[in-house]
C-alpha cells in the first residue's frame, strides 16, 4: 500500500478519500488532483490493501478501480458493505460494458466513470460524494433515534451483507399458546430474531431477503434452528412455526429427510394472511403433501390482509390465528367482539380451532374466552424468549 503525502488538517477537514487502482501512475495523477481539492488521500493497489486500509480507518469516499487483479472492483465493494453501509464509492473502468454498469449500479456505486477521467470531473464527484456522506450520517442517526434501523440498508451489497450479519446471528424465540379451558400450554410459536441491528424485526428480514430473492435460504434456515431445540421442548406440547408463502414452492419443506419432517405431527405451519398467496393451481395439492407427512396449517394474522376466501380454499386451515389488531381492546369495542364472535363460531362450524393473539390484558382474555377462542397468546402470559419462556395465567 502506498500512502499519500502529508496532509493539512484542512485538507482532513475535507475528508478522507481511499484509492484504489492498480495503474500505480495514474493512481498517483488521480490523488495529485484529489489532495489538491483539500482531501487527504490514501492509496491501494489492490482490493485486499484497500480492505487493509478500511480496517483501520474510516474514509469519507472510496474511489476504486473495476478491473484489478485477485478482487475486483465489484468484490472490493461487497466486503466494504460488510464494514459501511454508507461509504459512497465511486468505481472507474477502462473497458465499460453493460454488465459492469449494472452490478455497479446494483452494488451501491454512487458514480461510474470511463477513463481517462479529467482531474477536475473526478474532484467535483468525489466533493459530492463526500458531502452525500454527510448526509448518509445525518440520515443514519435520524433512523435509528426513530427506532426505523431496518430503512437503512438500501443497495444490494448493503442487503448482502445486513443479511448475512442476521444469518449468522439468527436465534429462535418463543411464545406459549395456552388452553382456553385448561389454562394448559399446549403449544409454542417460533418467532425468528436475529442481533444484526440493520434487522430489528422479522419484516425487515424478510423484506430483505425478498429483495435479494433469498426467501428460501431464509426459511430453510429458521426450520433448521427450529428443529434444533424441538428436543427441549415439554413433552406433548406442539410447536408453531411460520412460513412465507414462498416456501410452499421450495421443494427441500416436503423432504421426509428435511430437518422437521421427523417431528411433523407437532407442528403446525402458519401461513400469513399479510403477504399475497401465490395462486398457483398446485397449492392445494402441496398442501395436501404436507398434510400427508403430518403436518398441521395454520391461517396467520385473520382479518390483517389480503384474504377472504381465497386463503381458506387454498390452504383448508386446522387452525385460524385471529390478528392482534381484532384482540387489542376488545373489551372496549363492540364491532370487534361481533366479529370475532363470528369467526370464532364460523371457524368452530368448520372444524377449526381459533388462537387469539397479542393478549396483554386480563380484560381482553376474558372477552375472547367468553366469545369464544379455544387458545390464547400474547404478552399478559410471556413474552417471547429462548426455549421455553415460564407462563403466568
Amino acid at each position: 500500500m502506498m500512502g499519500s503525502d502529508a496532509t493539512t488538517p484542512a485538507a482532513r477537514k475535507q475528508g478522507r478519500v481511499l484509492l484504489v487502482d492498480d495503474e500505480h501512475a495514474l493512481r498517483r495523477a488521480y490523488a495529485r488532483a484529489i489532495e489538491a481539492a483539500g482531501f487527504e488521500v490514501e492509496q491501494a493497489s489492490t482490493g485486499q490493501q484497500a480492505l487493509a486500509a478500511l480496517a483501520g480507518k474510516d474514509f469519507d469516499v472510496i474511489v476504486t478501480d473495476i478491473t484489478m487483479p485477485e478482487m475486483t472492483g465489484i468484490e472490493l465493494v461487497r466486503a466494504v458493505r460488510e464494514r459501511d453501509l454508507d461509504v459512497p464509492v465511486i468505481m472507474v473502468t477502462g473497458s465499460p460494458t453493460v454488465e459492469s454498469a449494472t452490478s455497479a449500479v446494483e452494488y451501491g456505486a454512487l458514480r461510474y466513470l470511463v477513463k481517462p477521467i479529467e482531474g477536475k470531473v473526478l474532484v467535483e464527484n468525489v466533493e459530492r460524494a463526500a458531502k452525500l456522506r454527510r448526509v448518509a450520517r445525518l440520515k443514519r442517526e435520524a433512523v435509528e433515534y426513530l427506532g426505523a434501523a431496518e430503512k437503512l440498508v438500501g443497495d444490494q451489497a448493503g442487503l448482502e451483507a445486513s443479511l448475512a450479519r442476521g444469518m449468522q446471528t439468527l436465534w429462535m424465540a418463543y411464545q406459549p399458546i395456552l388452553d382456553a379451558a385448561t389454562r394448559r400450554v399446549v403449544a409454542y410459536e417460533a418467532l425468528v430474531r436475529t442481533r444484526e441491528p440493520t434487522i430489528p424485526h422479522p419484516g425487515a428480514l424478510f423484506s430483505i431477503a425478498e429483495r435479494l430473492d433469498r426467501v428460501a435460504e431464509v426459511g430453510r434456515a429458521i426450520r433448521a434452528h427450529v428443529a434444533a431445540t424441538l428436543s427441549e421442548r415439554p413433552p406433548e406440547v406442539d410447536i408453531f412455526i411460520n412460513l412465507h408463502p414462498t416456501d410452499l414452492l421450495d421443494e427441500e419443506l416436503f423432504s421426509t429427510s428435511a430437518p422437521l419432517s421427523a417431528f411433523a405431527r407437532q407442528i403446525v405451519l402458519e401461513v400469513t394472511e399479510r403477504v399475497a398467496l401465490d395462486h398457483r393451481s398446485d397449492v392445494p395439492a402441496r398442501i395436501e403433501r404436507l398434510r400427508n407427512l403430518g403436518f398441521r396449517i395454520a391461517i396467520d394474522d385473520l382479518g390483517a390482509g389480503y384474504a377472504g376466501l381465497s386463503y381458506f380454499a387454498l390452504l383448508t386451515p386446522d387452525v385460524v390465528k385471529l390478528d392482534i389488531s381484532l384482540v387489542r381492546n376488545i373489551h372496549q369495542e363492540k364491532i370487534k367482539q361481533k366479529l370475532v364472535g363470528s369467526f370464532t363460531s364460523l371457524c368452530r362450524e368448520l372444524g377449526m380451532s381459533v388462537v387469539a393473539e397479542g393478549i396483554e390484558t386480563a380484560e381482553e382474555r376474558e372477552t375472547v374466552v367468553a366469545l369464544g377462542a379455544d387458545l390464547l397468546q400474547g404478552y399478559l402470559f410471556a413474552k417471547p424468549g429462548p426455549p421455553f419462556p415460564e407462563v403466568q395465567w
